[in-house]
């Protein structure tokens, strides 16, 4: 390549940055001109700052994406909600909570009984807040007590099974776990992007069992990059995030096997997708080229890639097992 024909390249990939960027500012504009900030959508959907930061997180609003990352809702998603037959008390139902006392009082039980089934795994926990102590208290939603009641009244009466008794007796508690699970499934369904929906999955893990499933480190410090906020739309206290972190990663054997296996195959999607940066890219101005997509194979025995898979297993631990159980 000549000194001319380089320099032609040089200024065609800067044109293309600074459209990219006149692009990216234009559709900010959009949004702030057709979207109202939080606390604005929040009075004027009858809600308090923590129902209307429950209704984003559970899906029930729609939200668009900002500077600053604060949700920004667009006039058409206030209009349809305040437009729903019964508003604003059905929206409100909807993200009605209550904590382990009015659980239990909802259900007609005792505390020490309702924590039993929660620790169990019977009711998972929505959310949870640090009392004036920094102890943990779980919150559950209403509605879904109501289902859980309708659909299992024996557990509300009489001895407690022998099989909850047994799980109780060795310590079991789910409900971090299932909090975890119902977070995650939230946020995946949310995107699409694949570089996303591994860092979901890789915040369940910690620094060491990151790096035994992704041994690149520009591949991890993509995934910190990109991976969704603890707290929609807000920062939350220092003890808060010490909470929140903590909660956040797996500590069951069983399941920090489960996320390694989840998290091998999104990352191999988002490999196929597009490379994570290295250092000199700027992802806000040059995206990477996406590479070809592979098509999926067809369903049936026998369709599924063996190198693909034995890597996979290979990263999380297993990949010893297949000479032994063959």
């Amino acid at each position: 390549m000549t000194v001319t024909e380089r320099a032609r390249t040089g200024a065609a990939g800067a044109g293309e940055r600074a459209a990219g960027s006149r692009n990216r500012i234009a559709e900010i504009d959009a949004i702030a001109e057709s979207a109202v900030r939080a606390g604005r959508a929040a009075q004027e959907l009858a809600l308090k700052q923590g129902e209307f930061e429950l209704a984003l997180h559970l899906g029930l609003i729609s939200a668009e994406d900002s500077p600053g990352g604060r949700p920004r809702i667009r006039r058409e998603e206030i209009d349809r909600l305040r437009a729903t037959e019964g508003f604003p008390e059905t929206l409100r139902a909807k993200v009605r909570t209550a904590g382990t006392a009015e659980s239990a009082e909802l259900l007609g039980i005792s505390p020490g009984r309702f924590t039993g089934l929660a620790r169990i795994g019977c009711v998972s926990p929505v959310a949870f807040y640090l009392n004036r102590y920094r102890a943990v208290v779980w919150i559950y939603l209403v509605d879904e007590l109501s289902a859980f009641a309708a659909k299992e009244p024996e557990l509300l009466t009489g001895r407690s099974p022998v099989g909850m008794r047994a799980l109780l007796e060795a310590g079991t508690d789910r409900r971090a776990r299932n909090w975890r699970s119902r977070r995650s499934d939230r946020l995946l369904r949310r995107t699409q992007d694949p570089w996303i929906r591994a860092a979901v999955q890789a915040s369940a893990l910690d620094p060491v069992q990151l790096a035994e499933v992704v041994d690149d480190p520009y591949e991890r410090a993509y995934l910190a990059l990109v991976r969704p906020d603890p707290v929609f739309g807000r920062q939350g206290s220092v003890s808060g995030r010490e909470a929140m972190g903590h909660l956040m990663l797996a500590d069951d054997p069983d399941e920090i096997l489960w996320r390694k296996v989840n998290l091998g195959l999104e990352l191999e999607r988002a490999r196929e997708s597009r490379p994570a940066p290295r250092p000199g890219h700027d992802p806000a101005f040059r995206p990477v080229t996406e590479r070809p997509q592979v098509a999926a194979p067809a369903a049936g025995c026998g369709s599924a890639r063996p190198a693909a898979g034995r890597r996979l297993l290979d990263r999380v631990g297993l990949g010893g097992r297949r000479s032994r159980d063959h």
